[in-house]
């Protein structure tokens, strides 16, 4: 009975007949009311904390990513350093090949030099022992040799020959 009495009441104070859908006044002050309540709640608090936390999430993220780029670029600074420094690396060890090499071919240049000086020094000397030590053996050979003549011919003509002073020398 009280839903009659508070339907007729409300037909009263709103002139809508919507049927079913007629709203109880009461009940719609106080939907309003704790509508109104939740929206200040969530409007003036909760929201307020929800889209600071999610500024600090973008901001960490936007953030983040700077960094990277920063770290990215820094990254690519350092190793194009690396590269020039590598290929200056690089430029000095040819460098340094190369006056070694140059190096080395005079060496082995100054090495033949002195070897063939050496060379034409033994030679020399060799020479000069050889033509000594032939004059050596051409005397000895030539005193043996008139030795064996005169043996020789004493042999021949069975008696002693004479040496004259003239082939003695």
């Amino acid at each position: 009975m009280t839903s009659t009495v508070t339907l007729a009441r409300n037909a009263e104070l709103l002139p809508l007949d919507l049927g079913p859908l007629n709203p109880v006044l009461a009940e719609l002050v106080v939907g309003l009311v704790l509508f109104g309540a939740t929206y200040l709640i969530l409007a003036k608090v909760i929201l307020p904390r929800i889209n600071r936390s999610l500024q600090q999430r973008q901001d960490a993220i936007e953030g983040g990513t700077d960094r990277a780029e920063d770290l990215r670029e820094e990254a690519a600074r350092l190793h194009a350093a690396y590269e020039a420094e590598l290929a200056a690396a690089r430029h000095e060890a040819a460098r340094i090949r190369a006056e070694a090499h140059e190096q080395g071919a005079a060496a082995i240049a100054a090495a033949r030099e002195e070897g063939a000086r050496e060379r034409d020094r033994i030679l020399a000397t060799g020479r000069a022992r050889i033509e000594e030590e032939r004059a050596a053996a051409e005397s000895r050979l030539g005193e043996d040799v008139e030795a064996w003549a005169r043996t020789l011919a004493e042999r021949i003509i069975g008696e002693p020959v004479a040496v004259r002073p003239a082939d003695r020398g």
